[in-house]
């Protein structure tokens, strides 16, 4: 044998041996040492996880009446997975399924695509891994046809799921406080690992805004699992082991249904009242609140909508119309989002400044049709002059030239153009201890601050905007000029002024302060709490809507209990003295009017009203009151934005709402014996409600 031909073969022989020895050597390492994992894994390979999602708990007013409850639909999802995988992409699955649904292909394909900001509505906006419910009100003969022909609809499946349910007791809406569910999100299953991503459920949703939201963990409940077996065409031989789950708790709140839905309608009426007279009335808000604990009982947003528009995937011209302009923004609770200037409704804090910098709190003081501040002249509302009159008189008709001459004296004190080291700034932080400029706290999402501005926030504030205010101070409102050349010049006069000292504190930025105008900006929970404040002594309660979770059977979870208010750096002769003016607005004052014919001597209203000028904008209404006023036990609040004053407005909303409360009018009362109820409603199995017994001492 040629030496060469020899040589090759024994490498061959080596080569081959060397392969045969690697060979026998994974074959150790599969069988032998990692034997048990591969099983372990060769036996998932026959198993798959489904999640069962969990029936979401009940949202209930505080006489058990359902807020949100569940229904039992049929529900049809397309898995996106198993659709991916077909030949033609699902495309003859979906045709099939459109036909037994009554709908199109098309519009099925838009609602399994998934969101994104170029893809509009209907789109799936979770997670491209969970099964897509793409219709929630399924005829049985539809959803039997489906499972019957499973091979004919791989990847569909129909079964009876929970599906929110928003059935209006009394009326009532309460839309933004409710708040609303929406799918997982795939970077929120990334994030929450001790969710399974194979398999979860598409109805198994969390909550996005208002109660669905804060108190997700409570009403969501605990996931159940199914494992069951697959052969190797996916499809199901048994089950292998299954996990129940656990339904959420319900939440009762302290939300009265008949009360809440007079405050909607309250509202819808003073705004409707404004757009007949010829104001624009975009929006309003009314608060109801127990002064004594913080609990929230009614919690008003105009314009509001349909919270029912999520269920089943919402379009893109509904989900616009909740962000829009153009409908008023309905998806934002403005009782708590809201931000208007206080007006009048202010000066209860600018009273209690004013005496605690040393003024008489049974001074007599001069309330002229106007007031010299620094080179300009303030006005009284209509620049009537009223004359020589205490603090209680100046509440009473709402003399704005008293406060004026405050916040100027105090702003010379302070140091005027020139402030001293360390301005004291009594207004301002006599406001801040009212709760004004900070977030109430309440058990809510996206809780606006409001604003209370001084010279720290000026500066800051005209440091962010200098180079735009700048700008339209030299080339700004060009179009304005062809159209408004007088406004133009007015603005571009205004601008000029910010662009060079736009940062210093000036004497009418005082005298706005003091009587809520200017730039300050108050939401009515904010108000509604400094009124509470006032009522009760002194406490300043931290709101809350949640009175308690019970469990499904009936036991209660824990009771929700507001934080320990803080108190009032004021003195308790300071609030009584204003509590006793208050007492004589509705009866001789600026709401006295509105009023009118109301059975005072059963439920005496104290209140303050409050009409806040806005440049560019028609007024707007507030009324802020307590009841009943020689033992406040409530604080009722009403804002009506662009309408006119707060007692032609305002006041009267607040007068319907406390005729539902108190049974005036006709009307029957929402109260028993003038308060609530503070036994908790019983929570039934069947998801059934008892209505409770007693009342609050």
């Amino acid at each position: 044998m040629n030496p060469k031909t020899h040589f090759r073969l024994a490498v061959l022989h080596v080569v081959v041996v060397a392969m045969l020895l690697v060979l026998l050597g994974r074959l150790w390492n599969l069988q032998v040492i990692n034997g048990e994992h591969y099983r372990q894994v060769a036996a998932q390979n026959r198993i798959r996880e489904i999640v069962v999602p969990a029936t979401r708990g009940m949202i209930l007013d505080i006489h058990g009446r359902p807020l949100v409850r569940n229904r039992a639909s049929l529900v049809v999802s397309v898995d996106r997975t198993v659709l991916s995988r077909q030949d033609d992409g699902g495309k003859a699955v979906l045709e099939r399924l459109a036909a037994t649904l009554g709908t199109t292909r098309a519009e099925l394909e838009k609602r399994i695509r998934l969101c994104s900001p170029t893809v509009k509505r209907p789109c799936w906006p979770g997670s491209p891994y969970q099964p897509i419910p793409v219709a929630d009100r399924v005829d049985p003969k539809q959803a039997l046809q489906i499972m019957e022909r499973a091979e004919e609809y791989p990847g569909v499946t129909a079964a009876v799921q929970a599906v929110r349910e928003y059935p209006e007791p009394e009326g009532a809406v309460a839309a933004q406080t409710l708040g609303y569910l929406q799918p997982i999100t795939q970077e929120e299953l990334d994030e929450r690992r001790g969710l399974k991503v194979t398999g979860y459920s598409g109805v198994d949703l969390i909550g996005r805004d208002g109660l669905e939201a804060h108190y997700d963990a409570d009403l969501r409940g605990r996931a159940g699992v199914r494992e069951v077996l697959v052969d190797s065409q996916g499809r199901v031989t048994g089950t292998a082991r299954e996990q129940p789950p656990i339904p959420g708790s319900s939440l009762v709140t302290s939300l009265d249904a008949r009360i809440q839905a007079a405050a909607e309608q309250a509202i819808k009426n003073a705004v409707d009242k404004a757009r007949q007279a010829g104001s624009k009335a975009d929006s309003g808000a009314a608060v109801v609140m127990d002064a004594r604990t913080g609990r929230v009982v009614a919690l008003a947003s105009y314009p509001t909508y349909d919270p029912s528009v999520w269920i089943g995937g919402i379009s893109q011209a509904e989900y616009d119309a909740l962000l829009g302009k153009s409908k008023g923004q309905p998806l934002i609770s403005r009782a708590i989002q809201g931000q208007f200037p206080p007006a009048s409704t202010f000066k209860i804090s600018s009273v209690a400044a004013a005496v605690a910098d040393g003024y008489p709190l049974n001074g007599v003081y001069p309330c002229p049709g106007s007031y010299r501040v620094g080179n300009r002249e303030f006005r009284n509302f209509e620049g009537q002059a009223h004359g020589n009159m205490n603090l209680h008189r100046a509440l009473v008709v709402s003399c704005d030239t008293i406060f004026y001459k405050f916040a100027y004296e105090q702003w010379l004190r302070d140091g005027g153009l020139k402030p001293v080291k360390k301005p004291k700034d009594p207004m301002a932080a006599m406001a801040r201890n009212f709760g004004f400029g900070s977030k109430t706290g309440i058990d809510l999402p996206n809780e606006a601050s409001g604003r209370i501005p001084d010279r720290t926030w000026k500066r800051e504030y005209w440091e962010a905007t200098k180079d735009d205010t700048c700008k339209a101070a030299k080339n700004g409102y060009k179009e304005l000029e062809r159209t408004a050349p007088t406004r133009a010049a007015y603005l571009k006069a205004i601008a000029k002024e910010h662009c060079a000292e736009g940062y210093v504190w000036r004497p009418g930025d005082a005298a706005n302060f003091s009587i809520g105008q200017g730039d300050v900006l108050v939401t009515p929970l904010q108000l509604a709490r400094a009124y509470a404040a006032l009522a009760n002594g002194g406490k300043l309660v931290v709101p809350r809507v949640g009175l308690a979770v019970i469990r499904p059977d009936g036991t209660v979870v824990r009771r929700i209990e507001p934080p320990e208010p803080k108190r009032l750096p004021v003195d308790g002769k300071v609030l009584a003295y204003m509590r006793k003016a208050l007492a004589e607005v509705t009866t001789q004052g600026t709401a006295a009017g509105a009023f009118s014919g109301f059975d005072l001597k059963k439920v005496h209203v104290a209140g303050k009203t409050g009409t806040a000028e806005v440049y560019g904008k028609d007024d707007t209404a507030w009324f802020a009151s307590f009841a009943p006023a020689k033992d406040p036990r409530f604080v009722v609040v009403a804002v009506i934005s662009q309408s006119g004053t707060g007692g032609t407005y305002a006041a009267p909303a607040v007068r319907e709402i406390y005729e539902t409360m108190y049974g005036l009018n006709g009307k029957k009362a929402a109260l028993v014996n003038g308060d609530l109820p503070t036994a908790l409603p019983k929570v039934n199995p069947d998801g059934s409600t008892s209505v409770p017994t007693g009342t609050a001492p």
